[in-house]
């Protein structure tokens, strides 16, 4: 059948430019489908800070101490229109956070950045399909979010029990971005694919590839039914492919001023520019001429579109190694002195470890993506939990371990695992769960014989979270500086390690750094759960935010009683009343805050992360088996025995103390051995 304007149905001519591909009206498509896309973007922002629109799940209320405890039955007969005049409190409530000059000023300058991204994106595609200005014009005018069918997040998250690279996968794809309503998705599912490959490198051609366009691509992927392992794939391939064609470069005027630059460039002490800030093709080698068509036909050849077509979308990005350098980060990695002289005082030890490749060398080219995963631990008891709970994390993006504070986080480990097999508290543990831990932290009703053992884990604890609101700060700076290149960061933490992406994203809202994040999974989070901090956030993660939390967290609720708990806390309830935050209960999972590095493999298959090793999770689940087999032992052991909470806590103190002396001496004798 012959299309509208006249052309006669074929296979895409490799050589061909897309305005060849695809007719004259299905150019016209593409343009309107860019603009309703990207107005459904923009309405997800706009309805962040909208005070009439409240989140998809109903959430509790943060805990003031003012309120009644949820948990405790009222014997008062309440009113009839209690109901009416809590959801006008909250009403209220949220337009007076709504309206602060700094929630506004927020909210203005996100769509300022969103609206400037937003008319580059389709002044390129209009360009690429030689649309006339006035058309793309015209089209952005018609731009409608309405194409889209309840374009809000689902109210529950998909779970998925097996490898997303597969089209069961496709299902959450689709409720988390849905489908915008476009006649392309009539077109044969090879020319649906070349499009797909098409747009990823144009988004490519503006120089970087930011959280946002990351998001299109997905609700591009989504419009056009097509499986989410395609584009995940294209991104492995044109990562692979344009390191490959920047090995052919030439260019030694360029590469001498690089290499003379770097001479004089002040080194970070805390190791940024070392890992991250790595160079992928190398100083000596050329950075400025363009790229040859061989390699451009390398690149692409597994995409169907041919060196000619994939130049004229990659643009400049075909012309200089520069730009693909400043892309996989090779020469952002180097921070400031201002910086340096205002954190690493505070901070003793901050590096990035590739998890795929040596930690020790440079990372080889085949190991590089188009997107960046950090994985940040909550505490350690032995060095390898640095690394360890991050191999579930797949190879579809390239995965990081932040390495932050040793000695604190081995202390706090150490202090909890000591408290949380002390004879104090299992007897205290059955105290809290008979009271429920919102009771217990409201009235601060908590057991002696716990508080007379708690001096052993605070000061750890205390300590601990004061450093992550530094590291936050740190890794804020970072992102800013491009340590990751121009490419989307997802960051997943537990416990502190989840404090430490709270900060960072808040520093990152407070100035104004928009594009750099591309989701975020906060896990067990003791940090608050009011709306303004969450909004904040929800400002600067262009994808999925993540709320995990567990009721069952007795550990986190204790350790957080001497916070401003009026203000909730994230890791044992819903984030308060802010649309697109994705709330995840796993109470049934999590028995306890020390599980949490047993199970980010199990949590992350649970909410749809895209790229989980099942193979790592299965192992990640023996392991945890085993530990609750061991636990459930040495309780039996400890029934029936009384001790003195006390003399317990003394002799925790002195195992703490032995176990983190242990620890970093070994790290001490493996800096010794790698300085040799």
């Amino acid at each position: 059948m012959a299309p509208p304007d006249g052309k006669t149905e074929s296979a895409p001519d490799p050589e061909a430019d897309l305005s060849a591909i695809l007719s004259t009206e299905e150019q016209v498509e593409l343009t309107l489908l860019i603009a309703n896309i990207t107005e459904v973007m923009r309405k997800h922002i706009t309805d962040t800070f909208d005070a009439s629109i409240t989140s998809a799940n109903t959430p509790q209320q943060a805990l003031h101490v003012t309120d009644k405890n949820p948990n405790i039955e009222d014997s008062k007969p309440h009113k009839e229109t209690e109901d009416e005049e809590k959801a006008r409190k909250l009403r209220e409530r949220r337009e007076k956070e709504l309206s602060a000059p700094k929630m506004l000023e927020l909210k203005n300058a996100y769509l300022d950045f969103f609206d400037k991204w937003r008319k580059s994106v389709i002044s390129r595609v209009g360009a690429v399909v030689n649309s006339p200005k006035e058309v793309v014009a015209e089209k952005k005018e018609k731009a409608t979010a309405a194409t889209t069918t309840d374009s809000s997040a689902p109210a529950e998250p998909k779970v998925i029990r097996s490898n997303t690279n597969i089209e069961e996968a496709d299902a959450a794809l689709i409720e988390l971005y849905r489908p915008t309503s476009t006649s392309l998705v009539s077109l044969p599912k090879d020319r649906r694919i070349l499009l797909l490959h098409a747009m990823l490198l144009l988004l490519l051609s503006l120089e970087h590839y930011v959280a946002h366009s990351r998001v299109l691509l997905l609700h591009i992927s989504s419009s056009l039914h097509l499986p989410l392992h395609i584009l995940t794939e294209d991104e492995v391939k044109v990562a692979q492919g344009l390191l490959e064609a920047a090995k052919h470069m030439s260019g030694t005027e360029e590469a001498h001023k690089r290499t003379e630059e770097n001479k004089v460039a002040r080194r970070w002490k805390v190791g940024l520019a070392g890992v991250a800030g790595a160079a992928i093709i190398g100083v000596t080698g050329g950075l400025a001429a363009p790229l040859v068509a061989g390699a451009i036909g390398t690149i692409m050849g597994g995409l169907g579109l041919g060196a000619t077509t994939a130049a004229g979308l990659l643009g400049a990005l075909a012309e200089s190694g520069v730009i693909v350098g400043s892309l996989f980060g090779a020469y952002g990695g180097r921070m400031t002195g201002k910086m340096m002289d205002a954190y690493a005082k505070e901070v003793e030890d901050f590096a990035f470890l590739p998890l795929k490749g040596s930690r020790h060398h440079e990372q080889k080219p085949e190991d590089r993506r188009l997107r960046v995963t950090v994985g940040i631990s909550g505490w350690l008891t032995q060095k390898e939990d640095i690394i360890t709970p991050w191999r579930a994390l797949g190879r579809q993006s390239e995965v990081f371990a932040l390495r932050w504070e040793l000695e604190a986080l081995t202390k706090l480990g150490s202090s909890m695992e000591s408290v949380v097999k002390s004879a104090a508290w299992t007897v205290a543990k059955k105290e809290i769960i008979a009271r429920t831990i919102f009771a217990s932290l409201m009235e601060a009703l908590w057991p002696v014989a716990l508080l007379k053992v708690s001096k052993v884990v605070d000061n750890p604890f205390s300590v601990a979270k004061n450093r992550a609101d530094k590291a936050g700060l740190i890794l804020a700076d970072a992102l800013i500086n491009k340590a990751q290149g121009e490419r989307p960061v997802t960051l997943i933490g537990y416990s502190l390690g989840a404090r430490l992406i709270y900060s960072c994203l808040m520093s990152l809202a407070e100035r104004r750094a928009f594009g750099l994040v591309d989701s975020a999974v906060l896990i067990g989070t003791p940090a608050p759960s009011d709306a303004a901090d969450w909004r904040a956030m929800r400002s600067v993660v262009a994808g999925r935010l993540i709320n995990v939390y567990s009721k069952n967290d007795y550990i986190l609720a204790f350790l957080f009683r001497t916070s401003a708990i009026q203000y909730g806390v994230a890791g044992l309830q819903d984030a308060q009343d802010v649309k697109g935050i994705e709330n995840v209960d796993v109470s049934e999972m999590v028995s306890g805050h020390l599980r949490y590095q047993y199970l980010v493999g199990s949590i992350l298959e649970k909410i749809g992360f895209e790229d989980i090793d099942v193979e790592e999770v299965a192992r990640e689940e023996e392991t945890l088996a085993l530990l609750e087999e061991q636990e459930k032992k040495e309780e039996e052991k400890k029934r029936g025995v009384e001790v003195d909470p006390e003399a317990e806590a003394a002799e925790m103190e002195k195992e703490v103390k032995k176990k983190t002396d242990q620890t970093l001496m070994e790290r001490a004798a493996e800096k010794l051995h790698l300085g040799k």
